[in-house]
């Protein structure tokens, strides 16, 4: 493979603990009830996708409110703190100097995606950096990964496409593009159905130039 389309959270950075707390906070303050799989399903929804989902399980408060909180909470983590997972710098670098088209495809808005990379040393390494904010849909919807297909100027079958989340790699798996499943520890309970549903699965990014 020479085109990658990277998630973000639990992918390239270790940021699932800063985003699980972030999201639940809001609903925890607000005293709405969830279940185990919350994390599953809003995970591939983006900010504004989360924002909606929680309105429908009875969250009372404007949608611009919602998201405003979200980033707040997550702001100062992804600006300071959150690091990249192991190995990924070095293996981004490799691949880029292998002539390797890198490209982000996430469900966090731009404000903590970008400076996150860029605080990194890794956002010029990548010919694209999109959240699900420039599409204006989700990571649910299979349209997404063939709209990113379209933008990059490859097939859609040519492009490994990497993500913890179960639900992202099924639904981009269902697009048609290649899939390879990612070890977080927040989608641990999940990975044997994610290695059932994907074509590859990475325990360490260093696995990754071995697929390559």
């Amino acid at each position: 493979m020479k085109t990658y389309l990277f998630d973000f959270d639990g992918t390239l950075v270790d940021s699932m603990p800063t985003y699980i707390s972030a999201m639940l906070k809001i609903l925890n303050d607000n005293g709405i009830a969830y279940n185990d799989d919350i994390i599953k399903i809003i995970t591939p929804l983006g900010v504004l996708g989360t924002a909606k989902y929680y309105i429908k399980m009875g969250l009372s408060l404007p949608i611009e409110e919602i998201v405003s909180l979200m980033k707040k909470y997550m702001k100062e983590a992804y600006f300071y703190h959150i690091p990249a997972k192991k190995n990924v710098i070095s293996v981004l670098k490799e691949l880029k100097e292998s002539g390797a088209s890198l490209n982000v495809l996430t469900a966090s808005p731009h404000i903590t995606l970008d400076a996150c990379l860029k605080r990194l040393g890794i956002y010029d390494l990548f010919d694209n950096v999109w959240s699900c904010d420039d599409f204006e849909t989700t990571k649910a919807n299979p349209e997404i990964y063939k709209m990113a297909a379209e933008r990059i100027g490859e097939k859609v079958e040519n492009i490994l496409f990497l993500d913890d989340n179960l639900n992202a790699d099924m639904t981009a798996k269902s697009a048609g593009m290649c899939v390879c499943g990612v070890y977080d520890d927040s989608s641990k309970e999940y990975t044997e159905q994610i290695k059932e549903n994907t074509d590859y699965y990475i325990y360490d990014f260093s696995e990754l130039l071995d697929l390559s």
